[in-house]
């Protein structure tokens, strides 16, 4: 992790590596926690594979939905790893996202209590970095992050 260009965030969720990677790769578990609530998501595609569309909508009042992510997945290894950028949409253009152009990477290895769960965030240059820093990376990915092990750890055998 470049400290200049990145920004990251690491929680141990109490839910094995297979609860929380369904968590991620099955829609109607991904629309579960993906935004911040009382705010909804609706996911329009989600094709897991490199090459393929992370497409998502978001929903303030429950009613109307509005775009929300059109992303392509760079990477995907089972169980391990996404990466999946904003930069080139899901029809594979370039892209001028707002609020800024980022590069995400979730990892996930087993840990004693759970699930090692680590997001990088990588952005172009310094100047975006701390432009999604300062309009709330760590409060926005840690609330939904927060909202992943809450779902997770509610499915996790006891």
């Amino acid at each position: 992790m470049n400290p200049d260009l990145d920004l990251g965030l690491e929680r141990i969720i109490r839910a094995p590596r297979a609860t929380v990677w369904r968590a991620w790769t099955d829609p109607s578990r991904l629309e579960q926690w993906w935004v911040p609530a009382p705010s909804r998501c609706r996911v329009d595609r989600l094709d897991l594979r490199p090459g393929g569309a992370f497409v998502t909508r978001l929903s303030d009042d429950g009613a109307e939905f509005v775009p929300h992510l059109d992303a392509c997945f760079l990477a995907v290894d089972e169980l391990e790893r996404i990466v999946f950028t904003n930069a080139i949409d899901s029809a594979w253009r370039p892209a001028s996202p707002a609020p800024v152009p980022m590069t995400a990477t979730i990892t996930l290895n087993d840990h004693p209590d759970g699930t090692d769960y680590r997001i990088v965030v990588r952005h172009g240059d310094p100047e975006a970095r701390a432009h999604h820093e300062k309009l709330g990376f760590a409060e926005g990915w840690g609330t939904v992050t927060g909202q992943l092990a809450a779902l997770t750890e509610s499915m996790a055998p006891r």
